[in-house]
């Protein structure tokens, strides 16, 4: 039940109201001054107080704005006389969050404290959720010891407080999106909405009413207002993933956005001013976008104020056994496990492989084996069927020479093989390597293959 703080400097008032609070069942705490009150909500953090306006010493509008709130945050209601109500007006503008009239009547003040305690837990909820996200997000909590990772986190703080357009790059499932979140909950909009769009995932015609918004009979169908999330991520942060596909109309549309700070809802006549933070991320390689026309050059300048680089899975193998000892208590606490780690031939196995889904395709992996696993250890038979394309009946465990390898050359030769044998038929050639059929087309093309055998017929996915 939640505590309530009831502060007056005459003794009757206060034990009318604690008697009536505490039948109501209610914890009442009282204190006779403003003073004494800030002693007791500091002590014992009070969800709501219930103070009056009129006291000697500290009054109740000095009390609203002396009440810490880094620890707490109280619910603030005001008890005032006829007479200066207009006083108890100016209290609710200062932060309270209602009043009453002297002489109370019993059941505005029950019903009165009862919305407060109500507000006072969703401010505590809200306040809970906050937490998480920031304990989630924070960059002490980003995986990774491997040079290149440290060198992103490294950025990450420096950025993050500053309003920096940030530019992410990175295979699919590096965790772009982490690292935009990061940024975002560890800034001073942290308390501030934060919203991501997939720019890959919205149909061309689509993509102004999506950032914009409109107004009704802006186009067949617009029945009504409608806030694009530019408006709803006002003071936040704006994650536009996949930049590199946004059409070039509405990459004119976002660099005036970015230049002017305003936006204009289709079909309104005023522009809207909106304070929003842009961070980008992408796959592509933008440089080669410019190249081809299919970027504006302008944008790309403008977005990459500050560039992140994430490195893809397997060129970080020193952080796998990290990860994978992350995502074991994670989904321990998910699936209520109690699996203790991995076997050391499993680990070696997941060490060897490629990793073209990168992080994501690992957290799946580490998923799976969690729930299907009924040993105290993660062991290669529980990971072998995910992993089986890439060591058939053995786990690739190999030296390399001292000269190493091409990786490119390597990863170029698999490509090819999987597609001869596939009859370059792209998916499943995509499923002989345990790909994803967008990742095995993302890596075709990022290294530059032959397209022009390749048979992508709009049933290959289904294949």
């Amino acid at each position: 039940m939640s505590v309530i703080l009831v502060v007056d400097d005459e003794p009757l008032q206060r034990d009318i109201l604690k008697t009536i609070l505490d039948d109501e069942g209610y914890e009442t705490l009282t204190a006779a001054s403003g003073e004494d009150a800030l002693k007791v909500a500091k002590k014992f953090h009070p969800d709501v107080i219930l103070t009056d306006l009129k006291m000697e010493g500290m009054d109740g509008i000095e009390l609203i704005a002396a009440v810490p709130r880094d620890t707490f945050t109280p619910t603030m209601i005001i008890m005032t006389a006829h007479g200066t109500i207009s006083s108890a007006v100016e209290a609710m503008r200062k932060g309270a969050f209602d009043y009453l009239t002297k002489p109370l009547d019993k059941d505005s003040l029950i019903l009165t404290v009862k919305r407060a305690a109500e507000h006072a837990e969703l401010l505590k909820e809200n306040r809970q959720l906050q937490k998480q996200l920031y304990d989630r997000f924070k960059v002490e909590g980003i995986v990774g010891s491997s040079p290149k990772m440290q060198d992103a986190i490294d950025i990450v703080r420096k950025v993050s407080g500053s309003t920096a357009t940030v530019l992410v790059i990175g295979e699919s499932g590096t965790g772009k999106e982490l690292i935009a979140r990061a940024i975002h909950y560890n800034s001073p909009r942290r308390t501030k909405p934060f919203i991501a769009l997939n720019c890959a995932a919205i149909p061309e015609n689509l993509f102004e009413s999506e950032l914009f918004g409109y107004e009704p009979g802006a186009f067949t169908g617009a029945s009504s207002r409608h806030i694009g999330l530019f408006e709803a991520a006002n003071s936040g942060t704006l994650f536009l993933d996949e930049i590199g596909d946004m059409p070039l109309m509405m990459q004119s549309k976002l660099l005036r956005v970015l230049q002017d700070k305003e936006i204009r809802r289709l079909g309104g006549k005023d522009p809207i001013r909106i304070d929003v933070r842009i961070i980008t991320a992408t796959n592509k390689e933008l440089e080669k976008e410019l190249g081809k026309g299919a970027f504006r050059e302008d944008l790309y300048y403008r977005l990459k104020v500050v560039t992140i680089q994430l490195p893809p899975l397997r060129e970080r193998k020193e952080d796998i056994s990290v990860l994978v000892d992350f995502f074991i208590k994670k989904y321990n606490i998910e699936f209520g496990k109690r699996i203790k780690g991995i076997e050391p031939s499993a680990l070696r196995a997941l060490n060897a492989y490629a990793w073209p889904g990168n992080i994501r395709q690992l957290e799946s992996v580490i998923e799976r084996a969690v729930i299907l696993s009924e040993a105290e250890q993660i062991s290669l038979k529980d990971i072998k069927s995910e992993l089986s394309t890439a060591y058939s009946s053995q786990p690739l465990d190999f030296e390399l020479s001292d000269e190493g390898i091409n990786f490119e050359e390597f990863e170029r030769e698999l490509l090819k093989k999987a597609m001869a044998k596939s009859n370059n038929v792209v998916a499943k050639a995509a499923k002989l390597l345990g790909m994803s059929y967008k990742t095995f087309w993302y890596r075709w093309e990022k290294l530059n293959m032959d397209v022009s055998s390749v048979k992508k017929q709009p049933s290959d996915e289904q294949q």
